[in-house]
């Protein structure tokens, strides 16, 4: 049996790798890809261009310009002079926002009531449009705080030392709340997902195509073993590009990698179970390769939808949150991010581990339940 096993092994390594380009695909797009991704999913929100209408002119109305320009999140790109440029430059997509300073802003200030300032957002990206408004209300609240310190001073003829209420926070796993730490490892689970699933959808069905399965019908090779060859080469392969791109992760985008790397790799060991197994059972009952691959890509993309890699999962409709728990990439998720930012141990992510193993299980013994060695 183990001869037989190596010799599909060899043979499956073969047909994989023997052409250049597949193995550009395999090895140098993943990594490619996830350098590019890592740079494009982040939800910070930095240098956000802005304008300037500021009908006030006066010292109050520049120190607050200031604070906006002075806190890393705006740029100043242009000063409006008129009402009607407001609108043609929110049009244009120039700016994100306007921010407006009505005129007798220092005299309210100065006179004890509600000074207005205006900032007019465009929200067509509600989520950066949330997130700066976040920013610019964190500057106001600030400014506030401020001024209310000047005028007690000069009141009371006292410095006002600390607030009444002083909140002190702490960010547990991600310190620097960088999105980016958030991001990589969801996008390495989201890589090996599509290797490992396009490769293996494709493995039985190839056979049939180019007219080796009649050959394999002639063998004593059983049902196991053919699986298993169909199989193990693609983990391999799935194995090699999760150190790869948790190199990459690591040592290029600076995501901490706080647990053990066994772990890592036995709940990559799991997933793959998962995975390799749905890319065999689309592969047994597609008629042509073309026809996988189309398959392969209908799955994935629900399956990365409903992951938790973007929405979270608790927001979805009860009934799509139970149809998670038959996702592979949400458990996987959990364990990825769970060694990378929390160091997390088996003994956290059994759960996990052993849902995986279920989901695994039973997609490659459905796969092994479709597979005849027959024509058809």
């Amino acid at each position: 049996m183990l001869e037989r096993l190596y010799r599909m092994l060899v043979k499956e390594f073969i047909q994989v790798l023997r052409n250049p380009r597949m193995r550009a695909v395999i090895f140098v797009v993943p990594v490619v890809q996830v350098l590019i991704i890592g740079y494009a999913v982040s939800t910070d929100v930095r240098h956000v261009p802005v304008a300037v209408y500021d009908l006030d002119r006066t010292p109050a109305s520049r120190d607050l310009l200031a604070r906006f320009e002075g806190s890393g999140c705006f740029d100043v790109v242009r000063r409006i002079t008129s009402e009607p440029e407001i609108q043609e430059i929110l049009d244009s997509g120039e700016v994100k926002a306007v921010l407006r300073i009505n005129r007798g802003f220092a005299e309210d200030l100065a006179g004890g009531r509600s000074a207005l300032a205006q900032l007019l957002l465009d929200t067509s990206d509600s989520n950066t449009a949330s997130v700066v408004l976040n920013y610019a209300s964190r500057i106001a609240a600030e400014f506030n705080r401020a001024l209310m310190e000047q005028r007690f001073s000069r009141t009371a003829g006292l410095r006002l030392e600390a607030e009444p209420v002083t909140l002190v926070w702490r960010a547990w796993f991600n310190p620097n709340l960088d999105s980016r730490n958030f991001f990589v490892p969801g996008v390495l689970a989201m890589l090996v997902a599509v290797v490992s699933i396009i490769l293996s959808s494709m493995a039985i069905v190839r056979e049939r195509e180019i007219g080796t399965m009649e050959q394999i019908m002639v063998t004593p090779i059983g049902r196991l073993e053919f699986i298993l060859g169909k199989t193990i080469p693609f983990a391999l392969i799935g194995f090699i590009d999760v150190v790869l791109i948790s190199l990459i992760a690591v040592f290029w985008f600076q995501v901490p990698l706080l647990g053990n790397p066994l772990i890592l790799l036995f709940g990559t060991g799991l997933y793959l179970l998962s995975t390799l197994g749905v890319g065999l059972y689309i592969s047994t009952v597609s008629a042509t390769q073309q026809q996988a691959m189309m398959t392969a890509f209908f799955f994935m993309l629900p399956a990365f939808m409903l992951s938790g890699f973007v929405y979270p999962i608790a927001n979805m409709p009860v009934i799509v949150q139970w149809l998670t728990y038959l996702n592979p990439l949400r458990y996987y998720l959990v364990i990825i991010r769970g060694v990378f930012l929390k160091g997390l141990n088996l003994h956290v992510l059994w759960p996990q581990m052993l849902a995986l193993a279920g989901l695994g299980t039973v997609m490659l013994a459905l796969a092994a339940g479709r597979f005849r060695k027959t024509m058809t």
